[in-house]
């Protein structure tokens, strides 16, 4: 081989860091852990060190005890996000971050230390709280627009697809049902089509331009591609919810069905008849009575049930029904 003077610049290995979407639900509000300097919201992250973490889920669990002081009851691997430029780090010539990402389950009580505080995940993404109904900000900001985003391209068949990917995230004009599992295809479209305000900061930090925001928010921006994560954990729970029990990690042992409804639709985004709903719970074995009642409000003490945990080696899928998100 024939040598040359050419110097060649030899790849920077990529650095690993343990990301966290900690989740709890309090009332009727679901709520995730945040950092937040009072710059910028970022989910817990810190970087994997192999001399002092025995494996990913290990120094994850140290993350999070040394950022939050947290007890996580249910932890899983949500995904890998390694995208070019995701970091300011490398955006300056740094190496690639590789996070490894959790999604982790608790509850609220236990007071999260100073720098982190707990707060509504649909401050982040309001589109996917049906709850009330069709959220104000599909018809107010984001469905005009995608109108203007799909019409600004003059090629045919880009403007198609442009249009059948608003179709299968967001629905047609006025849709009063989505499938709420699609979060992380909602986000990335609002991206895509320069919604929200990350896409312009993100684009200015990688040209060297100063970043002026002039959208309009929707929801409250986060560091780096952290509300991409947020929104891939809340597709995967809801996703979970149709064949785990995922939805007890967030109860307490014992608990009336009104406050598993309502964990139920804090997680899901929209709200669950009554009736249907309990009678889904009692006919699939989930839960019994622990023959105790609790005083909730002014009404009548409601009954006390506990999850069967049996239930797990009877069946395989073990569930609610999927989501869908359903407007007035």
């Amino acid at each position: 081989m024939k040598k040359t003077d050419t110097v060649v610049d030899l790849p920077v290995d990529p650095v690993v860091d343990l990301l966290g979407v900690i989740v709890a639900v309090t009332g009727e509000v679901p709520r995730v852990l945040v950092l937040d300097d009072g710059d910028d919201i970022a989910l817990p992250n810190g970087p994997f060190v192999p001399a002092d973490h025995a494996g990913l889920e290990d120094g994850f669990r140290q993350l999070i005890e040394a950022q939050a002081g947290l007890d996580l009851y249910y932890v899983e691997q949500l995904y890998t996000f390694g995208n070019r430029f995701r970091t300011a780090n490398e955006i300056e010539g740094g190496p690639r971050t590789l996070s490894v990402a959790y999604v982790a389950l608790t509850r609220e009580f236990e007071s999260p230390l100073e720098g982190t505080r707990w707060a509504d995940w649909y401050e982040f993404l309001p589109w996917e709280d049906w709850r009330h109904g069709r959220p104000g900000e599909l018809d107010a900001v984001i469905a005009p627009r995608l109108a203007a985003w799909c019409s600004e391209t003059q090629a045919q068949t880009a403007r198609r697809n442009r249009r059948e990917r608003v179709n299968v995230t967001f629905g047609n004009a006025g849709a009063t049902e989505l499938d709420a599992v699609l979060t992380l295809e909602r986000l990335e479209l609002l991206y895509d089509a320069g919604i929200l305000p990350e896409s312009e900061r993100d684009r200015c930090a990688i040209d060297g331009r100063p970043f002026e925001r002039t959208t309009t928010d929707i929801g409250i921006p986060m560091a780096s591609d952290h509300r991409r994560v947020l929104a891939t954990a809340l597709g995967r729970i809801r996703g979970k919810l149709a064949y785990r029990p995922v939805v007890f990690e967030l109860l307490p042992g014992e608990f009336t069905l009104l406050r598993l409804q309502q964990v139920a639709e804090a997680l899901s985004g929209t709200q669950l008849h009554k009736q249907n709903f309990r009678r889904l719970v009692m006919n699939a074995n989930l839960v019994e009575p622990v023959g105790r009642t609790k005083t909730v409000g002014r009404g009548r003490p409601a009954e006390l049930f506990r999850f069967r945990r049996e239930v797990l080696g009877e069946k395989l899928t073990v569930g609610l029904s999927r989501p869908t998100l359903r407007g007035d």
